[in-house]
């Protein structure tokens, strides 16, 4: 799965043109790595995410679609 796909369906940024433009910007790394929008999630992975405080997770699960409730569980948070 798309990483700026992920974001939104994590509900972790609200819209995913959010998501494309923060990874435009540079401000999200998977794996220690700045990525484009189009960067393939795997199961494992880590992400950091450089919006004001950072926040730092690990991809527990990728389903395309998620209600609020199964958002929670697609990742992990780390320090």
């Amino acid at each position: 799965m798309r990483i700026d796909k992920f974001l939104k369906v994590s509900r972790l940024i609200k819209r995913r043109t959010v998501a494309q433009e923060a990874c435009d910007a540079g401000k999200v790394f998977v794996n220690g790595r700045a990525v484009k929008p189009s960067c393939v999630l795997k199961i494992g992975d880590e992400v950091e995410l450089k919006l004001g405080t950072p926040i730092r997770f690990t991809v527990k699960s990728l389903n395309e679609k998620a209600s609020k409730e199964e958002a929670q569980t697609l990742y992990e948070f780390r320090n």
